[in-house]
């Protein structure tokens, strides 16, 4: 009986130590945080060029009329 929970000891110890797929893991999560980020910034930088369109546009048609 001792060595039986001797055994199922060490083998919990090694599986609680591997982190073979803990890596993947982590880097999934640091993957989809950037590509959140980069969502985000470009969404803001697509509204500061559109309002630079929309007021170019808007001091050519003055400048024409």
């Amino acid at each position: 009986m001792n060595e039986l929970l001797r055994t199922l000891h060490l083998k919990l110890g090694q599986l609680a130590s591997s982190d073979e797929g803990q890596d993947l893991v982590e880097y999934g999560l640091v993957l989809a945080l950037v590509a959140l980020g980069s969502i985000a910034v470009f969404q803001s930088y697509a509204n500061g060029i559109a309002n630079a369109y929309v007021y170019i546009t808007a001091q050519f048609t003055a400048a024409v009329s």
